[in-house]
């Protein structure tokens, strides 16, 4: 009488109404690490449990009285479907855990681009100072150099010519070069004048 009445119960509503009580969200700190908030699986109850067991109550107390029988209360320990229908309940728990291993690897995932466009731009701002600060380095060794010119040139500027022609073969000529001369070349009259040894 009571299976039979707890049967119809449970049968006419889902898995759900027979576990929980409410729609109560709970608080992270009263579950497990490993659970599954409000945000992501939890499915509304209609009935619940309660209300689930006075309904059986009802009907079982119907019945009672023909074997003598007063019921009082009514509580559910286990519930055991039949396979195929405790194997889709499993799948669907399944399921739900995948959804939400799903929406932590695309938080994941979210933040770790996140974190790589703050690096990158970063990056950007270190490597534009730094040659902003290189440009201004150059600038003024740039800037000491000219400077050094101008002074050679307005002191001597026979030797500041000759000094910008060595420099000019300097850069130009290496050691399998050859170079032919005329007599009348400054470079030409500077190496006649040396003596052997010098």
């Amino acid at each position: 009488m009571i299976n039979s009445a707890t049967r119809d119960a449970v049968t006419n509503h889902l898995l759900v109404d027979a576990v929980r009580d409410s729609n109560r969200i709970l608080e992270s700190k009263e579950l497990g690490e490993d659970a599954i908030f409000a945000d992501e699986a939890l499915e509304r109850i209609e009935v619940g449990r309660q209300q689930l067991t006075r309904a059986i109550l009802e009907k079982a107390k119907v019945l009672a009285p023909q074997y003598g029988i007063e019921i009082i209360d009514v509580r559910i320990k286990r519930v055991n479907y039949v396979e195929d229908v405790r194997n889709k309940v499993y799948d669907r728990m399944i399921a739900e855990r995948k959804r939400a291993a799903e929406k932590y690897r695309s938080e994941g995932q979210g933040k770790s681009a996140e974190i790589s466009g703050q690096v990158g731009k970063e990056l950007k701002q270190i490597t534009s100072e730094a040659y902003r600060q290189a440009q201004g380095i150059v600038g003024k060794a740039d800037a000491e150099a000219i400077n050094i010119y101008a002074r050679a040139y307005s002191q001597d500027a026979d030797f500041y010519s000759f000094l910008k022609t060595l420099e000019t073969y300097q850069k130009t000529i290496d050691e399998k070069s050859t170079i032919i001369l005329t007599t009348d070349s400054d470079y030409y009259k500077y190496l006649k004048g040396l003596k052997v040894g010098e």
